[in-house]
């Protein structure tokens, strides 16, 4: 065995795992695991500007690649800065690894500078949080923390390292250990027999692709599946790209806000519900009563505290995905019938009849043109990076995606900010991949900081920006507040009859992206769209850089969206207040 210090045999423990880039900011308490990195010379480090942007660059790293995303970072606000990170990838499923810096042991409970219960913190946004509280506990703590990362459903992991901890020596050897074993749990035969039984008996099935499908890297497999049987596909938001959208058996997505309007009626119109990897999100639901009608569910999912979680299935299966795939395919060849042909024709019809308007040629531009010119001019290779607000729900309903880990977006937690971080690990994930973000004027300005982050590096990407001037999705007329919180609001100058005046929340985010070393453009007119695209990709690609389209849209402009799913008969384009439709039960 080799006598090393506890950090060098972490820091070989990431290399067996792995890992070949790191984010974070240095600070003292973190110092020793930032010296081994050093000595190994083979892990990229990228700092950031701040922790919670490093830990979604990590998460979208992780979404790109399949692999773990890793963000290091001192002890102290370090830590609770990284929270919202941490959760935002156990609840899509994500698998960060967040490494922080400790106060030395003895002077934990003295109230020592920085020293906070990280691992207490932690804990309910984690699949595991842990301090390490013995040199020699170092590497094993670290090949655990890779095992529970990925291991089931995926999910971010803590773990904190006390200095003298990080200081301490170990006798390891690195050729003698392997990355430790992850359950895939299989599925039951008889269980399969049923789901097929139930599918093949019912006159209008639909399978489900929920993220849980990428995460397997089994969207390939789902579609053979789907071929064989000729049953339509529908999405979930996180399942999108999962399934070709120009394919002929895409049946859209349903949902009460991301979902096409054939996705709704599709799936009103279905009597079976075959669900692989998905959670039946309540934004994806709606109303239970509605969503459930008289159809039957499956629900497959490798969680087995997933199964009936929102709503009981008619049959329930736990197992990994692409296991459950596999037997599903081949149980089927041992079947002689099919559903009929004349569902998937009518599925086809819906979907090319029940299409939304996107040609929108007025000026103030209508948020559906923007998407109608990114659908145009984008590949089918190109990855998409959003997050939350209006402008998501917008590309959840308009923007095109055909590939798996093409499509990324903060589908349970939303943070606002996500989306320029998530861009810097997508790109340094898949550096071959054109990475274009789509933001919102608000969301851009939580984490803009780290856009120096991708200037410093030479990280380019496109950011396309739905700018409505203001906090639109807080301001929908459906929501029961008087108070219009989508502006600021101050005493009007000299005038003492207490009366409040309205002041835009505007920014100058040409200036802001120039001012990092970035370069944007401002579009007022929906001809000038398509050049800009141009321009920015051509522009992001030679001088390898992140580049800003703002696009400026109509303010009052809404999304369709109710509290049920509904197919939306008479479509509305984007009303001035209030939902497109509302459906209740």
């Amino acid at each position: 065995m080799t006598r090393m210090s506890a950090t060098d045999a972490a820091v070989q423990v990431m290399l067996d795992e792995g890992v070949e880039i790191v984010f974070g900011i240095p600070g003292a308490a973190i110092l020793p695991l930032y010296k081994s990195l050093l000595k190994s010379g083979k892990i990229r480090h990228y700092s950031v500007r701040h922790e919670e942007g490093g830990t979604h660059a990590a998460d979208g790293y992780a979404r790109a690649t399949g692999k773990v995303g890793v963000m290091l970072g001192t002890s102290g606000p370090a830590g609770t800065n990284m929270i919202t990170g941490l959760y935002t990838a156990t609840a899509d499923s994500i698998p960060i690894i967040c490494i922080t810096g400790q106060s030395p042991t003895n002077v934990q409970h003295k109230e020592a500078f920085q020293a906070v219960d990280i691992v207490s913190c932690a804990t309910p946004v984690t699949k595991w949080s842990v301090m390490v509280k013995e040199p020699a506990q170092m590497p094993w703590v670290f090949r655990e923390a890779f095992r529970i990362a990925q291991d089931g459903r995926p999910g971010a992991v803590l773990i904190d390292l006390p200095l003298d901890v990080q200081r301490g020596m170990v006798e390891y050897d690195a050729a003698l250990t392997t990355p430790l074993a992850r359950t895939k749990p299989e599925p039951s035969i008889a269980a399969i027999d049923r789901a097929l039984d139930m599918l093949l008996a019912a006159e209008r099935p639909l399978l489900m692709l929920g993220g849980g499908v990428i995460s397997a890297n089994a969207s390939a497999a789902f579609r053979k599946l789907a071929e064989y049987l000729n049953v339509p596909v529908t999405i979930t938001l996180m399942g999108k790209g999962g399934f070709p959208e120009d394919h002929p058996l895409y049946a859209g997505i349903a949902g009460i806000q991301t979902q096409t309007r054939y996705g709704n009626q599709i799936f009103l119109e279905s009597d079976l519900v075959l669900a692989i990897g998905a959670r039946f999100a309540e934004r994806h639901t709606g109303d239970l009563a509605v969503y459930r009608g008289e159809r039957k569910f499956i629900q497959i999912d490798i969680d087995s505290k997933q199964i009936g979680r929102v709503f009981e299935p008619d049959l329930g299966i736990v197992a990994d995905a692409a296991l459950a795939i596999q037997a599903l395919l081949e149980r089927a060849h041992t079947r002689s019938g099919q559903p009929s042909t004349t569902w998937t024709q009518h599925v086809n019809d819906l979907r090319t009849t029940l299409e939304r308007r996107m040609d929108f040629d007025e000026t103030p531009i209508k948020p559906p043109r923007v998407f109608q010119e990114v659908n145009a001019y984008f590949d089918r290779d190109t990855v998409f990076v959003t997050a939350i607000g209006l402008y998501q729900i917008w590309s959840g309903q308009f923007q095109h995606s055909y590939q798996p880990r093409h499509y990324m977006v903060c589908g349970q937690a939303g943070p606002l900010g996500w989306e320029v971080s998530a861009c810097t690990g997508v790109k340094l994930g898949r550096p071959d991949k054109q990475v274009v973000a789509v933001v919102g004027d608000y969301s851009f300005q939580f984490l803009i900081e780290e856009v120096a982050v991708a200037v410093q590096y030479r990280i380019p990407f496109v950011i396309v920006m739905i700018n409505n001037g203001y906090m639109g999705l807080i301001r929908q007329a459906e929501l029961p507040y008087e108070m219009n919180y989508a502006v600021d609001l101050a005493y009007t100058d000299g005038n003492d009859d207490g009366l409040l005046a309205e002041m835009e929340l505007g920014i100058d985010h040409v200036k802001a992206m120039e001012a990092m070393g970035g370069l944007g453009r401002k579009v007022e007119r929906p001809e000038d769209i398509r050049p800009a695209l141009e321009w920015a990709t051509s522009t992001s690609n030679t001088q390898r850089l992140p580049v800003l389209v703002e696009v400026m849209v109509e303010r009052e402009a809404n999304a369709a969206m109710g509290p049920a799913i509904n197919a939306i008969k008479e479509f509305e384009p984007l009303p001035e207040r209030g939902p497109a439709v509302v459906v209740h039960s």
